[in-house]
């Protein structure tokens, strides 16, 4: 380790994760789009879930969540079509000491049907009613969605 008052080699040094998040707002049907952590997720297993990932060295805030988001589900949405729907902000993670923020898009226009595109990742991808969203269901983000159904706060924070 270096000695104090010196910085630390650039692989050694703690960052802030980015991630994104997407809300699949059926408002036709009132639905959204949720996936269920598999059993043996290393993170939140058998929790409910937004379409959700880390962005790659040097991507777009907005490619990270359309990339995501066909990863997880197989929906393919335009970049143009997402709205910021909130921000997280977390001092911890399971992939980030040093915390993360969680850029949270809603999307009310996408193609293709939802499907688990991610089995080892994920039990299931469903719909779910926006009035009804499931208890066990990852905290943050759990938030995030709630506070953008019902016009809560758009920044959400933990651990602070």
């Amino acid at each position: 380790m270096p000695t104090p008052g010196t910085a630390l080699p650039p692989a050694l040094e703690a960052h802030t994760l980015l991630v994104a998040a997407v809300i699949v707002h059926d408002q036709a049907r009132q639905r959204v789009l949720l996936i269920q952590r598999a059993a043996g997720a290393k993170f939140a297993p058998n929790h409910w879930d937004l379409p959700v990932g880390k962005a790659s060295k040097g991507e777009v805030i907005t490619q990270t969540a359309v990339r995501e988001l066909k990863e997880e589900t197989g929906l393919v949405v335009d970049p143009a079509d997402l709205r910021v729907a909130g921000l997280i902000h977390c001092s911890w993670g399971v992939e980030a000491p040093n915390g993360f923020v969680t850029v949270v898009f809603v999307t009310d226009t996408w193609s293709g049907t939802p499907i688990n595109a991610e089995p080892r990742k994920h039990a299931r991808v469903a719909w779910h009613p926006a009035d009804e969203i499931p208890q066990a269901f990852v905290s943050t983000t759990r938030a995030a969605l709630i506070n953008y159904l019902t016009g809560g706060p758009m920044v959400t924070t933990e651990g602070f």
